[in-house]
């Protein structure tokens, strides 16, 4: 049985409790927040302990691992702190906002940053893993080109656009981390930024992307990317080769279809958001997790990954505001 900690106890902190809950070999025993209200419900909910010392946290000797969820300006404090008393981590993306913060915290890790998880749970949803395993097995040919669609039902409040280090590190974040796991590193990058939301703009950020990336065989990838979406969740993906395509499709609550005198395959509604539509991958995200920690091993997706994510993420941005092609 593995015993956590949860360092953050807002919204992602309370998926990872979900899923910590649900699993057979894996307990909530602590809960730690910088505020009460938040550390106590969640603690009170799961039948754990909660604290506002982040140090009892570290020298908790009923904690094996930590998961952390708190603001991104604390995640390398959190890993850090957590990593040198011998807890194993599972970090939220992304590392930093600053590739220097980054690389510092991939740097004092040492070996151990390939034994830090990073977030990056999409890569466990069930469909787009079965698509990496098949492209891996050679399914269809060499792969050309890798598409990536995301796009969020609703824009986040402005001030909250104004601290997250800008869309590319914010949300495609997650989309340059799936391009990697298809097609490794990426060697150049082209991105554009526009803007439909006043209020974003005047926050100083895009709320409509596209990048253009390619890898050193000159395989390509497109990502696209919108803060709002009036249709819902927009998660599709597609992997399009020599010998054909496999696709990843929008989720429904089912998969009933209508047809009419003025409707063909007319469905529901896509699922509403990501807590709904990547709760398996979240579930399987742990599963990876907690085998690494029993077999004491090096896991991916790991800090490493999550730096060169975010070099992707610096790059776009650089390449969106001075309409140019960046090169790594």
């Amino acid at each position: 049985m593995i015993r956590f900690a949860i360092i953050g106890a807002g919204r992602i902190g309370q998926v990872h409790a979900r899923a910590v809950a649900a699993h057979p070999e894996a307990t909530l025993t602590l809960v730690y927040d910088a505020f009460e209200a938040p550390a106590k419900a969640l603690a009170e909910a799961r039948g754990a302990r909660y604290t506002l010392d982040i140090d009892e946290v570290y020298n908790a000797a009923d904690v094996d691992a930590v998961i952390i969820g708190s603001p991104t300006a604390m995640h390398v404090e959190h890993i850090l702190g957590s990593v040198r008393v011998g807890k194993r981590v599972l970090c939220e993306k992304p590392v930093a906002l600053d590739m220097a913060e980054a690389v510092r915290c991939m740097e004092e890790l040492g070996d151990e940053a390939r034994r830090v998880m990073l977030g990056f749970n999409r890569r466990f949803d069930p469909s787009f893993a079965e698509i990496n395993a098949r492209v891996a097995d050679g399914e269809i040919g060499q792969l050309q080109q890798l598409t990536v669609t995301s796009r969020d039902p609703q824009g986040p409040p402005a001030e909250y656009v104004a601290g997250s280090g800008g869309i590319f590190k914010d949300m495609t974040i997650h989309d340059f981390d799936m391009v990697r796991f298809f097609l490794g590193d990426i060697v150049e990058v082209s991105a554009f930024g526009t803007n439909a939301d006043e209020a974003i703009k005047a926050a100083g950020d895009f709320d409509q992307a596209m990048v253009l990336l390619r890898n050193a065989d000159g395989a390509l990838a497109t990502i696209v990317n919108s803060r709002t979406c009036a249709y819902g969740y927009d998660q599709r993906l597609e992997a399009f080769g020599a010998d054909g395509a496999l696709n990843a499709e929008n989720l429904t609550a089912t998969s009933v279809r209508k047809a009419s005198a003025t409707q063909t395959q007319a469905q529901g509604p896509v699922l509403d958001f990501f807590l709904s539509r990547y709760e398996a991958a979240y579930s399987r995200e742990l599963d990876a997790f907690i085998a690494a920690v029993v077999e004491d091993r090096e896991i991916s997706p790991n800090i490493v990954d999550g730096v060169e994510a975010l070099r992707l993420a610096e790059a776009a941005t650089q390449s969106a505001r001075e309409g140019r092609t960046v090169r790594l």
